[in-house]
């Protein structure tokens, strides 16, 4: 009985609409906990270094985080990728009247969710490749050796078009969180005409913040040099 209750749900377009929604939420709560954790370049390399270390540390706790971040995520593309790809086809012979209605909700932020979603897709297996298993450095912080990720980090930031990419990709991820944080309360049932509106609000304060916060740091990085 759970299993066919759960099978229906995800079969759903509801269920599948929720599912995005939750998994976009707890993204953008991992965004807020990393940029927070970033913004220790500024304070200088042993606190950034010791932070690195501390999560390090963890072992195979850090391992079943990010497995279970990666699943979200994961989660979160392949549900968004397959309900863009059903509503393309809903609309289908009725392209044309829904051109003719686009003052009924549709905006940029939303038309262009599939297209900032794919930059923030290549932007993370980048971000990964050059800054998560890129060049490794040692360094000793209170007599502990450790890796310096902050050299990794301020290298990769010396060059300006790693700079510029990163921006460029900070800015989409401004773009797709605008949209999708409210759209995710939405999707929830949490539409209330007396306190969506708020919702937006926050909605865009936290897009702006997150995106204009990471593209901040790289910027600064650059101009700080190695």
């Amino acid at each position: 009985m759970m299993t066919s209750a759960v099978n229906h749900y995800l079969g759903s377009s509801i269920g599948r609409k929720q599912l995005v929604a939750v998994t976009g939420l707890l993204l953008c709560g991992f965004l807020v906990g990393h940029l927070s954790g970033n913004f220790l370049l500024m304070v200088g390399p042993d606190a950034f270094n010791l932070y690195s270390h501390k999560l390090i540390s963890l072992g195979a706790l850090l391992w079943l985080i990010e497995a279970g971040l990666g699943l979200v995520f994961l989660v979160h593309l392949g549900l968004a990728i397959k309900l863009t790809i059903e509503n393309k086809k809903a609309r289908g012979v009725q392209k044309y009247a829904v051109k003719r209605n686009t003052g009924r909700g549709t905006t940029f932020m939303s038309a262009t969710m599939p297209y900032t979603g794919l930059v923030l897709l290549v932007f993370i297996i980048l971000h990964l490749m050059n800054l998560k298993f890129g060049a490794y450095y040692e360094t000793t912080v209170g007599g502990v050796v450790m890796r310096d990720i902050y050299r990794t980090t301020m290298e990769y930031f010396a060059n300006p078009v790693n700079v510029a990419w990163y921006v460029v990709a900070m800015v989409c991820a401004a773009l797709h969180t605008a949209h999708g944080f409210a759209s995710a309360f939405q999707s929830l049932g949490l539409n209330h005409g007396r306190y969506y509106p708020k919702i937006k609000l926050i909605g865009y304060v936290y897009a702006v913040a997150v995106g204009g916060g990471f593209a901040f740091l790289s910027v600064w990085a650059y101009l700080k040099g190695v």
